[in-house]
């Protein structure tokens, strides 16, 4: 049996165990709660939402079945539901600072950037020295096309955690947004060189987005095929001045 049947099969016997105990005890809001994770595993996110929903009101209390709850909201694509969730944690214990960095990211999800830097701005102030912290708050204001804000906040993550993709993927997007494209494609540039996978190809996207505003029209030809733009990138043969 592979891996993946194995999981699947673990997933599946423990959506029958827990059922079978909430079917002998109804109000069981740790029956619940596993059977939500369970499904959520497989994918099933419609019905784990329901069953993190009933944990919920039937423990209020209890931090991790809201954690589940906003996790599978946001999964299913409801970030202002999860924010929302997010927010009531952040304001049950504002020092856990991760909760409310969590309500920025999915205020942004929702496009509501301005709720989200609101939300960033909080947690700055609580861990002024949180790279995550200072990470959404500097995405957030590149949302909101605040240039005069936005760099200075890409760098203080930046400093934070020095060569890390995300907070040098900021620094990038803060250039452009101010106006200094050179610098931005040199950062993407030097980005694609050390991600992979969907990273890359976001970093790639928005290097060759920002080439077609600045090329000629044998730039713009080039930026037109995807594929033709990536070797010539990567070769180093594509500059903005």
């Amino acid at each position: 049996m592979d891996t993946g049947s194995g999981l699947q099969r673990q997933g599946e016997d423990t959506i029958a165990r827990t059922t079978a105990r909430i079917r002998e005890r109804p109000g069981d809001d740790a029956a619940h709660a596993e059977r939500a994770t369970a499904l959520q595993d497989l994918g099933r996110l419609e019905e784990a939402e329901r069953d993190a929903a009933d944990a919920v009101r039937l423990d209020p209390d209890e931090v991790r079945y809201r954690e589940l709850l906003a996790a599978i909201q946001s999964r299913r694509g409801e970030h202002a539901d999860a924010a929302a969730e997010y927010a009531r944690l952040a304001r049950r214990d504002p020092r856990q600072v991760a909760w409310t960095v969590a309500e920025a990211a999915e205020r942004m999800d929702a496009a509501d950037a301005e709720k989200g830097v609101e939300a960033a701005r909080r947690a700055v102030r609580l861990d002024p020295g949180n790279f995550d912290a200072q990470l959404a708050l500097a995405r957030g204001l590149i949302r909101l096309g605040d240039a005069v804000s936005a760099l200075p906040a890409a760098k203080r993550a930046s400093d934070l955690r020095p060569g890390d993709p995300f907070g040098r993927e900021a620094v990038a997007d803060a250039l452009w947004l101010a106006g200094r494209e050179a610098a931005a494609f040199d950062e993407f540039a030097a980005l694609a060189e050390e991600v992979a996978g969907p990273d890359r190809e976001r970093v790639l996207a928005k290097a060759r987005s920002l080439y077609r505003q600045r090329a000629g029209w044998s730039g713009r030809l080039i930026a037109a095929s995807a594929a033709i733009f990536a070797v010539a990138f990567r070769r180093g043969w594509l500059t903005v001045r």
